[in-house]
């Protein structure tokens, strides 16, 4: 990257820091504890251009390519994961699904909306017996002349309440046969098209997840997203990208930990000096920020692979697979280091720890992430 593209990624980056120091840090706690999705938030942010990142500016936009997507989700996950998640789950899978597959038509009809924040996205792949098995989905959808009429449920979906619009696959097939899935944009206030009970969840607990309900719901041809039998084949591409989300969702996260734990460890005195001045304490942080840099350099360049448009299953596979597990285990040590004061909702750790295990799970567990990548360099 030249100077200017550096120094235009730092603006942004700062931009995104000051809106959450601001907006979002004041009411971590009581977002979390009473599992609030500040749905006012994301209109705000949306003024900021922070729901349309990658969005050209002609559907309402910011236009601006995956790094400084990366940095944006960072600043925003290293002061509440929760919110990061929402920010990534609107950006990478409801928008950027219309955006990569939608028609002119319908990019310009839902984008804008989108874009500015006015109105929140939904994504619905994942339903109750089928989670990494999604080729033998239940949710059906069977045409009727100009209309399809969709059946079934989505569970663990983000924005499933809060959500004006959501992108659903559906079954068109039979199960288990190739190409049976086929993606529609549902509006809410469609008949028939509701959302169930709210999920009490050990972690990212202000990113709202919930069903996704469909009873009947007639929904218009010029809703379906790409051919018949696309579904599924248009899921796993945005998921490609959608793992560098997630990635950067990770980095943020573990970066938040770290950065408390190491303020922690500077302050803390024990046996007359502060507890980083001990060899355990010490290489604890050592391992810490080496992770958080081996990972951001895995998510930059499945970033550069992204916007340059070319193949990068394996990359952001790895980035997401490398970014998640490291998440995870810098947390952890976040409250080894806070100690006791690390399991009260005093400190940050705790809350850093419980979100980041979701890292490990959305939008791919870190085995599938493991399958990806082993039948790519072996194939």
């Amino acid at each position: 990257m030249n100077t200017e593209t550096i120094d235009n990624i730092k603006m942004i980056a700062e931009t995104a820091r000051e809106f959450a120091e601001k907006n979002i840090r004041p009411n971590i706690m009581e977002w979390d504890e009473s599992q609030t999705f500040p749905k006012d938030l994301f209109h705000q942010l949306g003024e900021m251009g922070f729901m349309g990142i990658v969005i050209p500016e002609e559907y309402g936009g910011s236009g601006l390519g995956y790094h400084e997507y990366v940095a944006i989700l960072d600043e925003i996950s290293q002061v509440d994961p929760s919110i990061g998640l929402s920010v990534a789950a609107h950006n990478s899978l409801c928008t950027n699904h219309i955006y990569e597959f939608g028609n002119e038509e319908q990019r310009h009809k839902w984008l804008p909306q989108l874009a500015s924040g006015k109105v929140i996205g939904a994504w619905g792949l994942t339903e109750h017996n089928t989670g990494s098995d999604s080729g033998g989905m239940s949710t059906t959808a069977v045409r009727d002349g100009d209309e399809w009429i969709i059946n079934g449920a989505k569970n663990f979906i983000t924005h499933a309440i809060s959500g004006d619009i959501a992108v659903v696959m559906t079954r068109t097939g039979e199960k288990g046969a190739k190409n049976n899935s086929t993606a529609f944009v549902l509006e809410k206030g469609m008949p028939g098209f509701t959302s169930g009970k709210k999920e009490n969840k050990l972690g990212m607990r202000a990113s709202e997840t919930a069903e996704l309900i469909f009873d009947n719901v007639r929904v218009p041809d010029s809703h379906r997203l790409g051919e018949v039998g696309e579904g599924f084949k248009q899921a796993m591409k945005i998921l490609d990208g959608g793992r560098i989300s997630i990635a950067a969702l990770s980095l943020g996260t573990a970066r938040g930990a770290y950065k408390a734990a190491l303020k922690y460890a500077k302050e803390r005195q024990q046996f007359g000096r502060p507890i980083s001045d001990f060899q355990a304490v010490n290489f604890m942080l050592a391992d810490m920020a080496t992770e958080i840099d081996a990972a951001e350099l895995l998510i930059q360049r499945a970033a550069t692979l992204k916007n340059a448009k070319q193949k990068m299953t394996r990359e952001g596979a790895m980035a997401k697979l490398y970014a998640s597990e490291a998440c995870v285990r810098i947390s952890n040590n976040a409250v080894q280091i806070f100690g006791g004061y690390g399991y009260t909702k005093d400190f940050p750790a705790e809350k850093y720890y419980r979100d980041s295990k979701l890292c490990t799970i959305g939008e791919g567990t870190s085995e599938i992430q493991r399958l990806v990548i082993g039948r790519d360099i072996t194939k």
